[in-house]
Order: structure tokens, then sequence, then C-alpha cells
């Protein structure tokens, strides 16, 4: 890795600037986890398992846990730009490298494009005879432009996004819970922990139905791993990165399956999705007659926020990429905000060819990117998994003691894990999405293939050489204003 160092206060030509807080990157892994998903597709996964959804979350949400530690043990050991790309590559091999960076910058990309279509849906509720590309425009032209600043702005903005959401879901949750205790009727239906029992039992749909929401549920948790890029601009990422992957059980709990029990005790799962979404009908409930108007608000806030952050995770992944020698050399060339300015443009001129396409097919867009992610995010989530098993077996060979911040329960946790994994692209694989979903990821696995064997040079196929956290600049290791 390219390290410059100067006494000047510029940000050195190849070197991103660290000046992620502590609370930055804490409110960034909480917004990773909270998006549109939660706001309206929650109700996907409720029709699929009753409230029995409710154990595929907990599954879903420890293997999600296992994989945030051990991608934090990594970040802590090795806090570089890329983050699990780099770590593939130097304890997988670098076609894995290769394969995992771009394969989560391009879903990272596809999702943007989702949410960048999701924000002009949204717009149309106060301005119905305004175009929707326009309000694409001006979200792609807000999101790139903020990205170019410095990585602080990016911070403080997913700050205030993701607190904004976080204050909807408490309402929501505190709101919920009002009318529980004091049995006051949501939407003709009486409120309590009966709901979850009535209407076919807790699981209509047996073990079967909560297999199958698996891989849904999975898709939801998608992109929490954007926590691992942080690492490479964290002010002090032995402090930062540990604390922000242990809010992660909490953030599950609380912000998936508290605020999704609530809504199942206040109305029968048979209703949600058949109507308004659950919050509309919670605020509507406590007297808020502009709820409609609120949620739309929040959901405009959570979409923008994670085009924002995504648009981040995808610069940051090419960035480590051409460290790597898998993306051109250009993409490490930094700004005077410390920012890579070359993989920004890439993210705008594929932002600019998603809102082509979705002029063309509106309709299929959403299914393309959702079923490409789907696969994406299980693919990531081993690929993570794959390097930390690698790393640990060097460290245990070399007589290395983990700097701090070790995963429990290695190596047992990563098989378990793993096997997860392997149970979900199974499931894929019963469902017409999910088969379409394995379709793409194949043809783009093999033609990711293609491109390492004919464009990659003897650089490109060498194992990445990472800096240990000591190793840093004494700047790198201190924690950020």
């Amino acid at each position: 890795m390219t390290s410059t160092t100067t006494s000047a206060p510029a940000v050195a030509s190849h070197e991103l600037d660290r000046k992620l807080s502590l609370r930055h990157i804490r409110f960034i892994a909480l917004g990773s986890a909270i998006g549109t998903g939660l706001f309206y597709g929650s109700s996907e996964t409720i029709q699929a398992a009753g409230p029995a959804v409710l154990i595929a979350y907990l599954i879903a949400g420890c293997a999600v846990y296992a994989v945030m530690r051990a991608l934090g043990e990594m970040a802590v050991r090795h806090p570089v730009a890329g983050s699990f790309a780099q770590y593939s590559g130097r304890y997988t091999s670098p076609l894995m490298g290769f394969l995992t960076g771009w394969t989560f910058a391009f879903e990272m990309i596809i999702v943007a494009i989702a949410d960048m279509t999701a924000a002009a849906t949204y717009m149309k509720m106060w301005y119905p005879d305004t175009p929707g590309w326009i309000w694409m425009v001006a979200a792609l032209v807000l999101i790139c432009g903020l990205n170019l600043m410095r990585v602080k702005v990016f911070g403080e903005l997913e700050f205030w996004f993701t607190l904004i959401k976080i204050v909807t879901i408490v309402a929501m949750i505190v709101g919920g819970l009002y009318l529980i205790v004091f049995g006051i009727s949501l939407g003709g239906f009486e409120p309590g922990p009966h709901n979850l029992f009535e209407h076919g039992g807790f699981a209509p749909f047996g073990v079967w139905g909560i297999i199958m929401s698996l891989g849904i549920v999975v898709f939801s948790f998608g992109g929490v791993e954007t926590l691992g890029m942080t690492a490479g601009e964290a002010g002090d990422p032995a402090r930062a990165i540990p604390q922000a992957v242990n809010t992660v059980p909490v953030r599950i709990l609380i912000f998936y399956i508290l605020t999704i029990g609530v809504m199942l005790c206040l109305i029968p799962w048979t209703e949600v999705g058949s109507g308004e979404s659950p919050f509309v009908l919670v605020f509507s409930q406590l007297g808020l007659t502009a709820a409609p108007h609120i949620i739309n608000a929040v959901v405009l806030t959570a979409a923008l926020s994670a085009m924002n952050s995504i648009t981040y995770a995808a610069t940051r992944t090419m960035y480590g990429l051409a460290e790597q020698g898998h993306a051109p050399k250009a993409f490490t060339r930094i700004s005077r905000s410390g920012v890579p300015t070359w993989p920004v443009a890439i993210v705008a001129a594929c932002l600019v060819v998603g809102l082509f396409v979705y002029l063309l097919i509106p309709d299929q867009l959403f299914v393309i990117v959702a079923s490409i992610a789907t696969f994406a995010t299980v693919f990531t989530w081993a690929s993570i998994l794959l390097a930390h098993h690698g790393m640990r077996t060097e460290m245990k060979r070399d007589g290395v003691v983990s700097a701090g911040f070790a995963a429990p329960l290695w190596p047992v946790l990563n098989y378990v894990t793993l096997g997860f994994m392997a149970l979900v692209v199974l499931i894929l694989a019963f469902t017409d999405a999910g088969r379409t979903a394995l379709v793409v990821g194949a043809v783009w696995m093999g033609l990711l293939v293609v491109g390492y064997k004919l464009f990659i040079g003897t650089e490109g196929r060498k194992r990445p050489v990472l800096a240990l956290r000591e190793e840093l600049p004494e700047a790198a290791r201190t924690s950020a204003e």
C-alpha cells in the first residue's frame, strides 16, 4: 500500500483522510441496517413466514454478528481502504479479492440506482405532475456532490440522516406500546400479543415458512458490511470499529425484532402489506393526521442516506482494488478534500446509465437489482468469513496473538455461519427470483474471471501487503476530533 507522510495540512496524493470520528462510525454502523426495507420491505418477510419471521430475523442476526466480528477483527488488525476485498486478496487469493471487490462495488452501484428511483417515487406524493427523472437527476447530483466533499462531511450527514430514522423507529415503538398497554384499537383491530398467535398461529406456514423467509431477511441485512470500509478513514480504528460492531446485536433486536414485534401485536399479520404502511397506521392512530407525509419524508431520507453510504462504500472499494492492481491506478488519485475522485466519477456515470435503464424497463429494474444484491450479499459475507479463517490460521501457524477484538469461537463459528450461507443459496433455488439471482450471479462471476485472466497483470496477481495497525503513522492511530 502506498504511504506518503507530509507535514503539510494537505492530504497526500494517494492517502485517504482519516477524519471519521467515533460518533460518525457508530451512526454509519446504525444507519447501514436501517433503510426502506424496514419501513416497507418488512411486509414481504411477514407475508412469507407470519409472526414466526421474528425467528428468521433472530437467526440471520446471529449470522450477521458472526460476519461482523470476523470483519471487525481484520479491520482492527489491518485498517485499510478496500476492507474485505483487500483481506480476501491477502488471506484467500488475489482472484478472490478481485471477485469480492468488484462484486461488492457492483452491488452497491445497482442498489444506489434502486435508491435513486425510490427517491423519485417518494417525491411524487408531493409533486405528482413532475417527471420522476428530474428527481433522480437531483438525487444523483446531490449525493455525488456530497461524496466529493471531505469524508468528515459524509460522516456528519450520515449522523443526521441516521438520527432521523432512529427517532422515527423509537417513536413507532413507544407509540405502539402505548396503544397496546391502553388497548386502543388500531384500524379496527384490538392490539395485543394475541395477534402473534391468532390468524393461523405463530408459524402459519410451519418451519418451511421460516426457512423460505431467510433469503429475504438476509437481503434486508445486506450492507451492514459497509462498516468495514470506514477502517481506512477512521481516526482511531482500534477503538471505533469494535464499539460499532458490538452495537450489531442491539440494533438488530431493536430496529428489526422489536419494531416488527410491536407491529404484529398492533394488527394481524394478514393485514400487513394489504393497505397502508404499519408506521402510517400507528402515527395516524396517535393523532398525527400528517402521518403519511411524515413517513414519506422519513423513507425519502432513508433512501438518500442509503444512496450516500452506498456511494461511499463503492468508491472506497474501487480505491482499494486499484491499490491491489485490480483497477486503474488513476482510482488511487486523491483530491484536496481527501476523496478518490475517479471512483466517484465512475459511480456517477453508472447512475446515469441506471437512469436510462429505468426509463426503458421501470417495472423490471427492481427485480434485477434485488436478485443481484441478494447473491452478492451472500457471496461477500462468505468471502469475509473465508478471509478471516485464513488470517487466523496464518496467525496460529506463526504463533501471533490477536492484537485485540478477536472473533469468538473460531473456527467453529466460521464453519457454522458458512453453512448458513450455503443454506441461503439453496433456498434461493426454490423461488423464481432466487433462481434469477443464481443465474445472474453465475454469469457475473464468469465475466469477472475472464476479465481477471485478460486484463490483470503480474502486480495484480500478487497477494497484497497489508499494513498492520501498529505500523501506521501516529496520526492514523489517534482519535479524530
